[in-house]
Order: structure tokens, then sequence, then C-alpha cells
């Protein structure tokens, strides 16, 4: 019993993140997983809740448009994950040195995080705009042409338009973790790679890159899922369109949850989703074996 007072202030201070936690997440996993055995609907009817057993895990493993998104999202993985890694990585070595005017380049670099997505998206609509966006002005001035690209509206493009919105939108945060590595090394080891006649490269690939080992798996990981559960984009600038090229999972479930009001099916998607990307996270850390 003295033990467990000791705790008491601990246990005061985790609580409201415990209710919170159960509340919002726990709560309703578990309600997506009765769901998703059943045929409810957004809106009541008079038709009761039946149980269907696996039918909406069938239906949904049985459909091109659930495969089709799984592809279009795994294609957006592929692409902005290390162009996301790419920019933060080489932002946070450029935010730890020591050059001039590198508080200018911090300003703007941090402006994305501190901007909502829905206004990152609403201006990257306007540059994309076709034909007479900022983007296919440039690209006129560039091929001294009137030619225009569709950004939005050809199949071939309209997810590779997404990549770049997001990689410029979402890499301030994974830079951030990358700074805090970087502090994180000691400089000492510089100092003698210096000595011992290191040039930039082999400081990277010797010292900078060892010394980010952790910090290098969690960004990963939190980029992939973050990856995955790509939506706001989407959802604003296509609906999935054109012809489902830019159709995501999270899309596809909300398109079937809230328009479709057919929560049971969307809820099996939630769990499938949820599974394979707790699998891939599980899978990514067993395989770089961080510490």
């Amino acid at each position: 019993m003295n033990k467990l007072k000791r705790y008491i202030p601990e246990i005061g201070m985790l609580l409201p993140a415990i209710i919170l936690l159960v509340t919002f997440v726990f709560i309703p996993f578990l309600l997506s997983g009765y769901f998703s055995f059943t045929n409810e609907r957004l809106m009541p009817r008079p038709i009761p809740t039946q149980w269907l057993g696996f039918r909406n895990y069938e239906r949904v493993l049985t459909d091109p448009e659930f495969w089709q998104a799984v592809r279009n999202t795994l294609y957006f993985a592929v692409w902005v994950i290390p162009i996301q890694l790419t920019l933060s990585l080489g932002s946070a070595l450029l935010m730890n040195s020591k050059l001039k005017g590198i508080a200018v380049f911090r300003s703007i670099t941090i402006l994305p995080m501190l901007t909502p997505i829905t206004v990152i998206v609403t201006i990257w609509a306007a540059l994309l705009q076709t034909p007479d966006g900022m983007f296919n002005g440039i690209y006129q001035w560039l091929t001294q042409s009137q030619d225009y690209i569709d950004w939005l509206g050809d199949p071939d493009i309209a997810m590779f338009s997404i990549v770049m919105l997001s990689a410029w939108a979402t890499f301030p945060f994974q830079m951030l973790i990358y700074l805090a590595g970087l502090q994180e090394i000691p400089a000492d080891r510089y100092e003698a790679a210096s000595i011992d006649g290191f040039n930039a490269w082999d400081k990277f690939r010797f010292i900078t890159l060892p010394g980010l080992r952790n910090t290098n798996i969690f960004v990963v990981i939190i980029t992939t899922i973050g990856a995955l559960s790509l939506f706001t984009q989407v959802n604003m600038l296509t609906q999935g369109g054109p012809n489902g090229a830019s159709m995501t999972i999270i899309q596809y479930m909300f398109i079937n949850g809230f328009q479709a009001q057919k929560i049971g099916y969307a809820s099996s998607i939630s769990v499938i989703f949820f599974v394979a990307v707790a699998t891939l996270g599980l899978v990514q850390r067993y395989l770089m074996k961080n510490e």
C-alpha cells in the first residue's frame, strides 16, 4: 500500500492522458472492430444491424477500387519518403552549420510546419491551377511555348503533384528531429576526424550517419506511417480523381464510410489498414534493429 502511495502523483498526472487515449483511440478502435463484422450504417434505418461475419472483409479484398487505392498509396509512399528524408536531413545539416545568413534559412524552412495543412493545400491549388497557375507559367517560360500541364487533371501526373506538395508541406517536422539528433553527436568526434584528415564527405559517412542511426529509424517509421495515411491533400484537391488515379486507402475509406454511409464496410477497411501499417512498422523496426 505504501508503495502504491508513492506512485499516486505520477498516476494523477498520467490519468488525463489515459482517459483521452481510452476515449478517443481504444474505444473507437474496438467499436470499429465490432462494426466491421456488421452492416452498420452511419444514419439510423428501419432495418436492424445484422451480423455479417467476414463478408465485409471479403468484399474489400475483392474490390478492384480498393487495390487501386493500395497501389496509389504505395506509389505515393515510395516517392515521398526518400524526398522528405533528403530534404529534412539536408536542411537539418544546413541549420546545424555556422554559415552566414543561416537565420533567414531557418525562418523560411520552419514556415510550412507553422501553417495549417489546409492553408498550404489551398495555396498549392492556386499554384497548380490549369492553365494559368504559377507552375504552368514557369513551365511555359522555360519551354517558350503556350503548352501547359494539367497537374491535377492528368491521371499520370496528379499523384506526383500531390507528392511534391506533401514533401514540401511536412518535411520541417522530420528536419527538427534530425536537428536534435545532430546536436547529440559529440563535437570532439568531428575535431578528431579533422586532425586525421577527413574531408566533409568522410565525416558525414563515418560520423554523422552512424550517429543518426536511431534517429533515422524513428524518422523512417513515422514518415512511412504518415505517407500511408495520406488524406487531406487528396480530399481537398482531387477527391481521388481523375478516374481514381489519386485514390488512397484513407480516401477510399472516407468515401465508403461518410459519403456512402457504409460504416461496417469502412470499419473493415480501417482494421485492414491498421494491421498492415502496424505490421510494416514492426518489420521496419526489426530490420533496422534499433537500440
